[in-house]
């Protein structure tokens, strides 16, 4: 089996299943890691010969695409001649090294499983109601976009909570439910300002700035994501029109972001919308350290955005 892509997460998973699927028919099945630092020739021949008690064996290659020479000669020979109670499971996550080794397990019909790196809103979004759809559970559209908001930095974070809502929860899971669990988290405390500022809430933005502050959070993640807010309104809208799936597929954002930025575009104009960004890229550089007060910049930017979007 060849495992290709740089989602580390998914390329585990992949491997783990695998193995389960392997060890319904051999409990026993002997597991061997070959790593790539440190790897000398002629070790993964050893590795394939037969066992002394007969057992199964998976070889799990990880790295090829850090292989040396060596081990990617080995894994070509092996190839050539493969052992029939042996699987080899090949990991590889980006590059051109190893380019002959994939080619030809390849055009062995090894099982080839792709790993794609999930980093757009709208493929943590895909990942969200794939996980729940893996689990027979239902999750409303704005608790996928709610989780998202909450923990989507982070894959793992963003995979393990899911797997808490499912056995934790029954039922639809739905925002309040999201809410409930992750509406504390720092991403998504850094959401609802932005919500409230580029609408034009001020006194909402404000307090919820407040309120973070005051417990503790960071002003630069907040910063962050007034400006991705801002500049998904300014991608929105300089899309023109269409379906919002299609814009979405094409902006590489999820249909519900697309709504959400064409309902916040009502009360602005392209040049306010280019005021305000600005006025948050200053900002930026100074709860980075460019300013004496991170605090003051971050409310500062926070009421420009407000005051843009009422001159809109």
């Amino acid at each position: 089996m060849l495992v290709t892509g740089p989602e580390e997460l998914l390329a585990e998973r992949a491997v783990d299943q695998v193995l389960a699927d392997l060890r319904v028919a051999s409990p026993e099945i002997e597991l061997v890691a070959v790593e790539t630092a440190g790897y000398e020739a002629g070790a993964l021949a050893m590795h394939a010969s037969p066992s002394l008690f007969g057992e199964d064996k998976v070889i799990v290659v990880r790295g090829l695409h850090e292989a040396s020479d060596a081990l990617q000669q080995d894994v070509l020979a092996y190839l050539e001649q493969p052992a029939e109670d042996v699987t080899l499971v090949v990991l590889h996550s980006s590059g051109n090294r190893g380019k002959k080794v994939l080619d030809t397990m390849k055009k062995s019909r090894a099982r080839v499983v792709e790993c794609p790196a999930i980093k757009s809103d709208r493929d943590k979004a895909d990942f969200v109601t794939g996980e729940f759809r893996r689990a027979r559970r239902k999750i409303a559209p704005d608790a996928v976009q709610a989780l998202v908001e909450a923990v989507g930095k982070d894959l793992r974070e963003l995979a393990s909570a899911c797997t808490q809502l499912v056995d934790d929860t029954t039922g639809v899971v739905d925002h309040d439910v999201v809410d409930r669990y992750h509406g504390g988290k720092v991403e998504a405390t850094g959401f609802r300002v932005a919500d409230a500022a580029v609408t034009g809430e001020a006194g909402e933005a404000l307090r919820l700035l407040r309120h973070a502050v005051a417990v503790g959070v960071d002003p630069v993640p907040i910063v962050a994501v007034l400006a991705g807010q801002l500049r998904q309104l300014a991608k929105v809208g300089g899309a023109g029109r269409g379906r919002s799936a299609d814009l979405a597929r094409d902006l590489g954002m999820a249909p519900w972001q697309v709504d959400k930025a064409r309902r916040a575009l009502r009360g602005w104009s392209g040049p306010a919308l280019g005021r305000a960004i600005q006025a948050v890229a200053a900002a930026d550089e100074e709860v980075k350290g460019g300013g004496r007060d991170p605090v003051y910049a971050v409310e500062h930017a926070v009421l420009t955005v407000v005051r843009e979007h009422e001159s809109g």
